[in-house]
């Protein structure tokens, strides 16, 4: 069964979720998993690309952008569609909607910010999973 974490950054907590991003998805790689960005937002997939190489001077984290590298050889995607082109234990769901299919996944992370549509969307999907039982866990983080 896929496990939801959802990750609330506190109201004076400096970035916003997309910086909490580049750190959730270092914290993915340390332990070794794959992870899927799903972001249909074409801006905001792009946005995200472009903080993972500059958010840290001393180190990469490898991803590109699903369609432009090969996947099996990059560990972090970063696509428009929630179906992993391949095996992926992790989705990091920055979409306003939840993914149809969890099934490819262990885990589910949502990066929630203060951004008032961000955080309704985030509730809405807080709802749509506990509708499907799946077990929920929320996290308070301050950058």
């Amino acid at each position: 069964m896929t496990r939801i974490d959802f990750y609330t950054l506190a109201p004076d907590s400096g970035g916003d979720r997309f910086i909490f991003t580049c750190r959730l998805l270092e914290r993915i790689r340390a332990e070794g998993l794959r992870a899927l960005v799903y972001c249909p937002e074409h801006e905001w997939a792009r946005h995200l690309d472009r903080l993972l190489w500059t958010f840290r001077e001393d180190g990469f984290l490898p991803h590109g952008l699903v369609g432009q590298v090969d996947p099996s050889l990059t560990p972090v995607l970063i696509g428009a569609d929630p179906r992993p082109p391949v095996p992926t234990e992790v989705l990091v769901n920055l979409a306003l909607v939840p993914p149809e299919d969890l099934s490819p996944f262990a885990r589910v992370c949502e990066p929630i910010d203060q951004t008032p549509s961000i955080i309704e969307a985030g509730r809405a999907r807080y709802r749509h999973y506990r509708g499907l039982g799946l077990p929920l866990e929320h996290h308070q983080i301050r950058l």
